[in-house]
């Protein structure tokens, strides 16, 4: 992806992410919705899933940052810094206690207050991109595994994301709320 189908699939999807949540009652923001991957005890409401995206939005900026500054492992995901490989167990179970923790510290935030955090996330973002070389946007993320696993790939799939996690709300039956 080139630098602007780049900044306007993250704008375009933005505005359609904000435009779906705006439509849902409070029930349908606030109800309990999906397990959590790291306590099945614990569910996620829909606003759960839209501050997740700030999370992991913010990650993949710091990764692509630590790549850009030369950091050997800027995903981290696949080995840990000595080099050791984790298993794909492993990997997930760092990850879902890792949403876990953001899920509980935003848990029961306003609709406003959650997409301020989105708003900051995306600033992160932009700027990021506003950054970059067109050469470093083409460059292979390493450890990457969404998207094409390039540095504009993943500045991308952030648009992505958020549609992903509007579909398991959907799934989950968000609209059956009332």
């Amino acid at each position: 992806m080139n630098r602007i189908e780049i900044e306007k699939k993250l704008n375009e999807d933005r505005a359609w992410l904000l435009e779906t949540y705006s439509h849902l009652t409070e029930d349908q923001l606030f109800g309990d919705l999906t397990p959590s991957e790291h306590d099945p005890s614990n569910f996620w409401s829909a606003l759960d899933h839209l501050a997740h995206l700030a999370l992991i939005e913010r990650n993949f900026a710091a990764m692509i940052r630590r790549h850009i500054s030369g950091h050997k492992n800027p995903v981290g995901l696949t080995s840990d810094d000595s080099g050791a490989p984790r298993t794909r167990d492993q990997i997930m179970a760092s990850v879902h206690a890792m949403t876990e923790e953001w899920q509980k510290q935003h848990h029961g935030k306003s609709l406003n207050e959650v997409v301020a955090l989105g708003a900051s996330a995306r600033a992160v973002s932009l700027e990021l991109l506003s950054e970059l070389t067109d050469e470093q946007l083409e460059e292979v993320l390493p450890g990457a595994p969404w998207a094409d696993g390039t540095v504009g790939g993943v500045i991308g799939a952030n648009a992505d994301h958020g549609r992903m996690h509007w579909k398991w709300a959907k799934d989950a039956g968000v609209l059956d709320h009332h």
